[in-house]
This record gives C-alpha cells, sequence and structure tokens, in this order.
C-alpha cells in the first residue's frame, strides 16, 4: 500500500487546474493500477515510482543510495511527461504501446525514449495507461534492469 505523501500534494497543487486534473487522473491510475512493491515519492524533481531501497538495496546505478526509478510523471514546460523505464528496456513492452495507442486516440504518439509527451490535456487514453501499469512487476523490472543497466 502506498501511503500518503504531502511533498506529492504540494507538487501538483503548485499547478494549473488543468495539469492537475491530467497528473491527479494517472497518479490515481498508477496507484490502483501498479502491481504490490512500487512506491511513491518525489524522484528526480518528480512524481516518482520506484523499486525502494528495502527490496532492492543495489539501487540505481547512477546515483548511490537511490530507489531504482521505474515511472515518472512530471509537469514540463510544454507537456505533461510519463516516463516509463520499461517501455525503453522492453521491446515487447514498446511494441505493444505503440500499438495500442495508435487505436486509443487519433493523434499520433509523440514519444520519446522512454517519454510519452502528453499535449492535449482533452485526448488522454487514460485506460491505455492504467494497462501499462500493470504489465510490469517489481521482480520483472528488477530482471530487466539488471540484465540492461547493470555491468555483468
Amino acid at each position: 500500500m502506498i501511503k500518503k505523501n504531502n511533498e506529492i500534494d504540494n507538487y501538483i497543487s503548485n499547478l494549473n487546474i488543468e495539469r492537475q486534473e491530467v497528473i491527479l487522473t494517472l497518479r490515481n491510475g498508477l496507484l490502483n493500477n501498479l502491481p504490490d512493491g512500487f512506491n511513491e515519492e518525489i524522484s528526480f524533481g518528480m512524481i516518482g515510482y520506484v523499486v525502494p531501497l528495502s527490496i532492492y538495496p543495489k539501487g540505481y546505478h547512477t546515483k548511490q543510495n537511490t530507489p531504482l526509478p521505474f515511472i515518472n510523471l512530471a509537469s514540463q514546460k510544454n507537456h505533461i511527461g510519463y516516463y516509463h523505464m520499461g517501455i525503453y528496456s522492453m521491446p515487447n513492452l514498446m511494441s505493444w504501446f505503440v500499438d495500442a495507442y495508435s487505436k486509443s486516440v487519433n493523434h499520433k504518439l509523440d514519444m520519446g525514449k522512454s517519454c510519452i509527451r502528453i499535449k492535449k490535456f482533452n485526448d488522454v487514453p487514460y485506460s491505455l495507461f492504467q494497462q501499462l501499469a500493470k504489465k510490469v512487476t517489481v521482480e520483472d523490472w528488477i530482471m530487466t534492469y539488471e540484465s540492461h543497466y547493470l555491468k555483468k
């Protein structure tokens, strides 16, 4: 169970109402659909969903004593960023998401390596993001992370 986080509430309350609605809906989708084990916290200045050090003590390889990041939400200058590390490192998940996105909305997917840029706030495929949240367990993410990012 993820507990209430005042830092995150403050982050959201400082956004304009349109962005608050999108972030809150995405956040609720994550809180209700992420598999057990992920924690919600401010991570890299964004709302983050991480594998806590209590589960994965090695943490993130680029920043010592930092929980392993998985998903982040951020209000950027020209968009809301939904950063999903699994999409970046799991080709099958990427293929599924790109295909499902094209069937869910009437506009082109705007995406970088792990960042899905949400610019059309009135046409966000929330149910697709909820499905995406369910697809990777903590164990799956740790295995993928170790196979791609840790030096053997």
